[in-house]
């Protein structure tokens, strides 16, 4: 695939063939992608922790909110949930004083590396920031010189994505159809051009 085949094929896919394993081997290979993607001030100050096996992904997906638009939405349901996660975590002996907007930022850089080698694999996911943290450091059993920025949702995607042109009222809500089509309205390319 082309890099602009790789972008376009990437979504925010939220159901997946919960069955579909993910090995160790491709998550190791998604994390040296990051670890090649530039870092700002070259820190490199994040680290990663990669999850594939049902009993430990259960307690992960039991801390994650799931698509903030569809309010009526808990998640996806038994057999369609991920079957890996990448969490992106700050190190905190590396600069203790680090601003999270360089965290944020940098985390943005590695998930978009993350997700496009996931298309490259066939797979597809999700970056989720809103969780329990909490709840989710307990879970993992988080080192204490870590925090978790992000978490990658991985898995063979379920469903069908659905690009459309935002309406002349702005609206960018995504939504789903009754047949649970994933609608995602996008500014249309002249819009953006200033």
């Amino acid at each position: 695939m082309s890099l602009k085949e790789l972008v376009y094929k990437n979504r925010s896919y939220r159901r997946f063939y919960q069955e579909h394993e993910i090995n160790s081997t491709q998550l190791v290979d998604l994390v040296d992608l990051a670890r090649m993607t530039p870092s700002p001030k070259n820190l490199q100050a994040l680290k990663f922790m990669i999850f594939n096996e049902r009993e430990i992904n259960a307690k992960i997906f039991d801390t994650l909110a799931w698509a903030g638009y569809l309010k009526e939405w808990k998640g996806p349901d038994e057999g369609e949930r991920p079957s890996a996660y990448i969490f992106i975590l700050a190190d905190k002996k590396i600069s203790p004083d680090i601003a999270k907007d360089y965290l944020y930022t940098a985390s943005g850089y590695v998930a978009q590396s993350i997700l496009l080698g996931a298309v490259d694999m066939g797979l597809g996911g999700c970056t989720i920031a809103a969780f329990k943290r909490q709840e989710l450091n307990k879970a993992v059993s988080l080192p204490k010189d870590f925090e978790i920025m992000l978490v990658l949702a991985l898995g063979k995607p379920r469903e069908n994505i659905i690009i459309e042109d935002v309406e002349q009222n702005g609206d960018i809500k995504y939504y789903r159809d009754e047949k649970g089509n994933h609608y995602v309205p996008k500014r249309k390319l002249d819009d953006l051009i200033i």
